[in-house]
């Protein structure tokens, strides 16, 4: 996938996929990787900024694997922000979709 596309919607995956439940970091790249290729390099960042923009809160839990994980937790403004990204990409898909379709038959 072109890497300008994936970047735009990242923040709504991720976003989306923290709403459905609280996830550390790793399980965070994972649970992404199945919509689109991404990394830890990636998600890391991503995560930090939304983080400090208060978006998520973090926990520690314990790990039976290790030491304790940061977990991810959507905040009353994440859902709000998620909800308007989720607005704009339904209406950006929406007018590039009909202006394909205006091309392909016009």
């Amino acid at each position: 996938m072109n890497a300008q596309l994936k970047k735009g919607v990242l923040e709504l995956i991720v976003l989306e996929s923290v709403r459905q439940r609280d996830m550390y970091g790793y399980e965070l790249v994972e649970e992404v990787s199945k919509v689109v290729d991404v990394n830890e390099g990636t998600i890391y960042p991503l995560l930090k900024r939304l983080t400090n923009e208060h978006y998520f809160e973090t926990y520690l839990r314990e790990s039976t694997e290790g030491p304790p994980r940061k977990y991810y937790h959507l905040t009353a403004a994440g859902v709000l922000y998620r909800d308007s990204l989720e607005r704009e990409w339904k209406e950006l898909t929406e007018k590039v979709g009909g202006f394909l379709e205006d091309c392909r038959h016009g």
